[in-house]
């Protein structure tokens, strides 16, 4: 296999670096907000019924199952009490990962995109450590891919390839070119209680795509990873920066108000994000193109 030059590892992925991630990805859990992992691999849902793990015996209510009322309570009390239980089950691991082309940017450390494969790749490796189920998403600025979630090793080479190897749009395949549209397939193809990971610099986040993501987090423990780079957050005072995309150049006159204006602008941006995730039950991690990407997960 070709080694990928140091330069090339911050602006591409190769399917061995992804694949490398399986070790040090053994020593993650999956610690974030209302998941609470159990040492033999499964996972308690947060939604209670019929199931392995009794979790309490309350007071009848109307609509109870007959089947689950607890005769020894009753007995004793003399009132119908019934069993709750919480379902144990194995649980899918859902990755979201942002492939637009403002993924393809970085001024220190790794593009976006390359943090975002690195990041994706470290989850779906710890879901197969722990006996999970790994699926994914990967949206680009005109399309969507899914993969189902399924279980081994097989499951994550398919996702990291995926990640190495992005699927084309095919003809007559239907446009996903707005983060509401991406936000609404994803609330579609992942079932109720998944654990979901959204990779993303969330460039193009509407007041309706943040509708679509409320009601993912009705259902779903979702975790919002925003990638962003040093450039985003603090522009430079003084001078002239030239960028180049896709065979276009752009001049930046930088100066101390447009530095200050747009530093507030990725704040602002930043901490709607945050609160917005905070209000919604929703776990919200900062990552930044020179970031460590164990760590971040350690969090």
């Amino acid at each position: 296999m070709t080694q990928q030059s140091p330069f090339s590892e911050r602006t591409a992925v190769s399917l061995k670096m992804l694949v490398d991630l399986a070790r040090p990805a053994a020593g993650l859990t999956f610690n974030h907000s209302k998941i609470r992992a159990k040492q033999s691999g499964g996972y308690i849902s947060r939604f209670k019924g019929r199931g392995m793990e009794f979790d309490e015996t309350r007071l009848y209510q109307a609509g109870d199952d007959i089947r689950s009322i607890d005769w020894r309570v009753t007995a004793r009390t003399g009132k119908t009490h019934t069993k709750i239980f919480r379902e144990e089950r194995e649980r899918p691991v859902f990755i979201s990962v942002d492939q637009r082309a403002t993924m393809y940017f970085a001024t220190r450390g790794v593009f976006k995109s390359v943090m975002a494969a690195k990041l994706a790749a470290l989850l779906a490796w710890t879901a197969h450590h722990h006996g999970d189920r790994i699926g994914g998403q990967l949206f680009f600025d005109a399309h969507c891919h899914e993969l189902k979630p399924q279980n081994g090793k097989q499951s994550v080479l398919h996702f990291l390839n995926a990640l190495v190897n992005p699927p084309v749009l095919k003809s007559g395949e239907l446009l996903c070119d707005t983060l509401e549209l991406v936000l609404n397939r994803l609330l579609h193809h992942v079932k109720p209680s998944s654990l979901v990971y959204l990779i993303s610099d969330f460039r193009g986040l509407t007041p309706h795509a943040e509708t679509q993501l409320a009601k993912l987090a009705q259902h779903c423990d979702v975790v919002l990873l925003f990638i962003h780079d040093n450039l985003e957050q603090n522009l430079p005072t003084s001078g002239q920066y030239r960028f180049t995309q896709t065979g276009h150049d752009v001049i930046l006159q930088a100066n101390a108000k447009n530095s200050f204006d747009y530093q507030q602008h990725f704040l602002d941006k930043q901490a709607h994000l945050q609160q917005f995730a905070k209000q919604r039950g929703m776990v919200f991690i900062p990552v930044n193109t020179q970031a460590d990407v164990l760590a971040c997960l350690k969090t």
